[in-house]
């Protein structure tokens, strides 16, 4: 049985973590596996998006804590594993940022410490009704510090440094408000309302949404001048494609765009 599971339906990947009876944690092979997939997708001309759901009962319950107990037994306490396994899961999270399709989270059930930075890395998301979040780690003396990183670029200030120093979980409807989550649903109604989305974003240009989400992430770190220079620059480019005039050209003459890309 793998780890990771793939479909793809109408230019969307759908990626299952497969581990229910570990609550999909993130263990070293899941880190790895989600690693490898990304690294297909990132070059897969035919995926437009991406789904990131969980099997069982939970999306993600964060990272395995007992596989961090065994790493502790090395001869530095584990300083070496630890530091290995939080770079590996950074540069897992951070892959999804450099994807050139947007990534939805799917999350149901509870996504808790590394599974709720999970969903905040994602692009957008679209959670059960039901679902729990949480950066609990500080309940067991470990403050969630990596999974901090994300929650804060996603959240206002005030309320990540509540979850953080807590422990408490919020609910979906909380998640939506603070805007952790774009959409919560009836669980019956996940999967329909996450595909929804997914395929609505994979019916656009591949190229214009992929140019765009690089320039999302690199403007909004940027000061307001700097981002308007950049994006000007962005927007050049992109109207310099041939699927862009052809969308323009199709937009004027009310017919569907011709797109080769």
């Amino acid at each position: 049985m793998a780890l990771l599971e793939r479909h793809d339906t109408n230019a969307v990947a759908h990626l299952t973590m497969n581990a229910p009876e570990k609550l999909n944690a993130l263990s070293d092979g899941m880190l790895a596996a989600l690693q490898e997939e990304f690294g297909r997708l990132m070059d897969d001309t035919s995926i437009r998006a991406v789904v990131i759901k969980g099997a069982g009962k939970a999306f993600c319950a964060g990272h395995d804590l007992k596989e961090m107990t065994a790493g502790r037994q090395a001869e530095d306490g584990g300083k070496a594993y630890f530091k290995d396994l939080f770079d590996r899961c950074a540069k897992m999270m951070t892959t999804i940022r450099k994807l050139p399709q947007p990534v939805i989270a799917q999350p149901h059930g509870i996504a808790t410490a590394a599974g709720c930075q999970l969903v905040a890395s994602c692009d957008m998301a679209v959670a059960a009704e039901g679902t729990k979040f949480g950066v609990n780690g500080v309940n067991i003396g470990l403050f969630c510090s990596t999974p901090m990183v994300a929650l804060s670029r996603n959240i206002p200030r005030k309320q990540a440094f509540e979850m953080l120093t807590t422990g408490q979980f919020i609910p979906a409807e909380k998640a939506l408000e603070l805007g952790l989550v774009n959409r919560v649903v009836p669980a019956d109604q996940l999967e329909a309302t996450t595909t929804e989305l997914a395929e609505t974003v994979a019916a656009k240009l591949g190229a214009a949404v992929k140019i765009g989400k690089e320039a999302f992430y690199n403007q909004i770190e940027m000061s307001v001048d700097d981002a308007y220079e950049y994006t000007g620059d962005v927007m050049v480019q992109n109207m310099l494609y041939r699927d862009t005039a052809e969308g323009i050209a199709a937009f004027l003459e009310k017919r569907p765009p011709d797109w080769q890309q």
